[in-house]
């Protein structure tokens, strides 16, 4: 059993974090297994290495320990490129030098809600890519080549469970997602993700519930690209005194402040409800 945490260095670890982090540990530990730490640092424009050297400082005092050496996906842009290559030979992704404006229009103009891509440039042919382009998936090609039942297992909130995805899923709420960004060239969540957790042997992934919708992409992902798909484990998230989801912009319940204020990490675990 391995899992890991895969925080991105782009701001200070908060109360969430810490909550997420000490889950992924006590479920290694009860399931005799090994809690890795991985680095998603491919947001060019935002990581920080004030803020890795932070995250390691943080979890170190929450008294987590972790492998080493810890991998850095802004390291592995080579894998990435040749995972987004064996796709472009299977003909399933596509250039996209659409803005967030631009598809908000398009959206718009349909008479559609949402931000789900209204497919604007899913027959331009990756030959004909700008160095500028993004590159996205295209869903219903990628469904094509899936054989049997798309499912995977939960065993979050409640007994376990075999969850199915649906095409209908796929096509209408998540659409055809960015795997490489435009502009930045930085490779996508998506991608980097799925790529390292089979690299790295991923047989569970802990993470929060606010991931939870994306994890229909990420089993088509591993079937197309013939990876393994892990065990997910989605728990609760923390939230502020209006239920808002914890984020990094609020630094007032970042873990290093309530060190610094003398919290011990007992009184974190106490503050976020955590049992170990």
């Amino acid at each position: 059993m391995i899992t890991r945490f895969a925080p991105s260095p782009t701001g200070p670890l908060h109360l969430g974090h810490a909550y997420s982090a000490l889950t992924v540990w006590k479920v290694a530990r009860d399931m005799a297994g090994t809690a890795l730490l991985r680095i998603e640092d491919t947001d060019s424009t935002r990581v920080r290495p004030v803020y890795e050297a932070a995250i390691y400082r943080d979890l170190a005092w929450l008294g987590l320990s972790w492998p080493t050496p810890v991998r850095r996906q802004s390291e592995h842009y080579a894998q990435y490129d040749a995972v987004l290559a064996q796709l472009a030979r299977k003909d399933l992704v596509y250039p996209c030098g659409c803005t967030r404006r631009d598809i908000i229009d398009a959206r718009a103009s349909s008479g559609a809600d949402g931000m789900v891509y209204p497919g604007t440039c899913r027959n331009r042919h990756m030959k004909n890519a700008k160095p500028s382009d993004g590159v996205r998936l295209n869903i219903g090609k990628a469904l094509q080549h899936v054989r049997g039942p798309l499912t995977y297992q939960e065993t979050g909130a409640g007994e376990a469970r075999e969850v199915h995805v649906t095409p209908e899923q796929l096509v209408h709420e998540i659409g055809d997602p960015i795997l490489r960004r435009k502009d930045s060239g930085d490779p996508a969540y998506h991608l980097a993700c799925v790529h390292d957790d089979a690299t790295q042997g991923i047989t569970h992934v802990v993470r929060g519930t606010d991931l939870h919708d994306l994890t229909p992409l990420h089993v088509l992902l591993q079937h197309v690209l013939e990876y393994p798909t892990p065990v997910y484990h989605h728990h609760r998230l923390v939230t502020d005194d209006s239920g808002k989801r914890l984020a990094k912009i609020d630094k007032s319940k970042a873990i290093a402040k309530y060190r610094d204020e003398g919290a011990t990490p007992a009184d974190i675990k106490q503050m976020i409800g955590f049992i170990d």
